[in-house]
């Protein structure tokens, strides 16, 4: 995932390290979003940037980085070491917790908002139970029945799904959320008339809605400055 363009000088480069990426690093930070892109059920192959499941993050990295482009919040994303969640293993989830641990020792204990797309959004959301991270937008997540949601308690999650997707099912996606709102969570359906799980049918409306919810997102958990 490229850096985002047209940085404000207050910000400095930093070397990823470990399992977070670096896209945006205030020398302050007050907020931070990380995002996870999609993956497979099962595979212990590499994970690679030019893999199609991390390239199809680009647009959506670049559309919450002008959607937020307050100097003050980090953004990154999570680097997976295997391209699978390969069940019990739950792969992309520990690297996720490996990233989130990294990412405090960065810029110090801020809230933070992940986006996971796929995959991805399943990761956010079973990570959500890291007590920095406020808030999930998750993109046609991968919802299985019987996904905890206890952990949502008080969290913001949106959940933003095409309703011609044929790889996740955003039936699944809306039960959850009924589900997480039964547990305590602030969370929302978002469908997209038309969506495929790739983003690219109506990928403008993909984006907008991402870099809309995630500002929304980052106004209440950033409270007053």
């Amino acid at each position: 995932m490229p850096t985002p363009e047209n940085e404000a000088p207050s910000q400095v480069a930093v070397e990823p390290a470990g399992a977070l990426l670096t896209r945006r690093v205030p020398r302050a930070a007050r907020a931070a979003v990380l995002f996870l892109h999609g993956g497979r059920s099962d595979s212990r192959d590499p994970s690679r940037p030019w893999h199609l499941a991390a390239v199809r993050m680009r647009p959506v990295v670049r559309a919450v980085a002008a959607a937020v482009p307050d100097d003050d919040v980090f953004l990154g994303a999570v680097r997976y070491r295997v391209r699978g969640w390969n069940q019990e293993a739950a792969d992309p989830l520990r690297d996720a917790r490996r990233a989130l641990a990294e990412l405090t020792r960065l810029v110090g204990d801020v809230p933070v908002v992940l986006v996971g797309h796929s995959m991805g959004g399943r990761a956010a959301l079973r990570a959500a139970s890291a007590p920095q991270v406020r808030s999930v937008v998750a993109l046609a997540p991968w919802c299985p029945a019987g996904e905890p949601v206890a952990h949502l308690r008080d969290k913001g999650i949106v959940v933003v799904h095409g309703d011609r997707d044929r790889v996740t099912d955003p039936g699944a996606s809306a039960a959850y959320v009924r589900r997480a709102r039964l547990a305590g969570a602030r969370a929302r359906f978002l469908p997209v008339v038309g969506g495929d799980h790739a983003m690219l049918r109506h990928s403008g409306t993909w984006h907008r809605t991402t870099g809309s919810a995630v500002a929304d997102l980052l106004a209440v958990e950033r409270g007053p400055a």
